[in-house]
């Protein structure tokens, strides 16, 4: 088995001194993703926001790749290989698609998206168009290109299948599946449990934002998750 890639121990934090995330660890290794379920409002995009340096860990660790990277800025975290795709304003809605994507290409080449486009072709319609117009299941697919595309060897997916139709669900789980056999590791955050189970390798499920189930697919059933999803 590979070492974990990113790794994350006993974290905590929040917004103003309300805390959030309560000791929540977890770890995904290349080649697999690890799927944060749980109801709304338990933490995950939370987690998610500290994980990548948008909010302070007032407690815990964060490691990629076994160096502690839990007081590094954001960009420093991106620097040395981390995606993140929003769940909110998950694209730059006064740039274009073509923006969008190539914005941080020094080349601005669309090569690289011929895969996605030919699974989205309606962004490949759209390039010239503003993104603020797309509408926000749109909006998800221009966000999960530009982060897979990125090719960086962590990627952080909060929500990622919201307001996507289904036919364009399965083509995001191939995707992440093409990611997944090229050594990435991901965390997804996810609400829709269909999706959630073809792309899973591991869950971790929070409530109240405390870890209240964690471990491999095969050992979890759906009858367990659901317990932790239904309202």
């Amino acid at each position: 088995m590979s070492p974990p890639r990113l790794t994350f121990a006993g974290v905590v934090g929040g917004y103003g001194t309300a805390a959030v995330v309560r000791e929540v660890s977890g770890q995904v290794a290349p080649g697999e993703v690890l799927c944060v379920l749980g109801r709304n409002g338990t933490g995950k995009t939370t987690l998610m926001k500290l994980l990548m340096g948008y909010l302070p860990c007032w407690q815990g660790s964060v490691q990629l790749d076994g160096t502690a990277i839990e007081a590094l800025a954001t960009p420093a975290r991106h620097a040395l290989g981390i995606s993140y795709c929003p769940q909110e304003r998950p694209v730059f809605d006064d740039l274009s698609v073509r923006d969008n994507l190539t914005l941080m290409r020094p080349d601005r080449d669309l090569a690289p998206f011929a895969d996605y486009f030919a699974r989205f072709p309606i962004l490949a319609r759209r390039l010239e168009q503003h993104a603020g117009t797309l509408s926000g299941g749109e909006k998800k697919l221009l966000s999960l290109t530009r982060g897979l595309a990125e090719g960086q060897p962590v990627i952080l997916l909060d929500e990622p299948s919201e307001g996507v139709q289904w036919e364009n669900i399965l083509h995001m789980a191939a995707l992440i599946e093409e990611r997944k056999a090229a050594g990435t590791a991901l965390i997804v955050v996810e609400q829709n449990l269909a999706f959630a189970e073809r792309i899973a390798d591991h869950y971790l499920v929070m409530d109240q934002g405390r870890t209240v189930l964690v471990g491999p697919r095969g050992e979890i059933d759906r009858a367990r998750l659901l317990v932790h999803l239904q309202v």
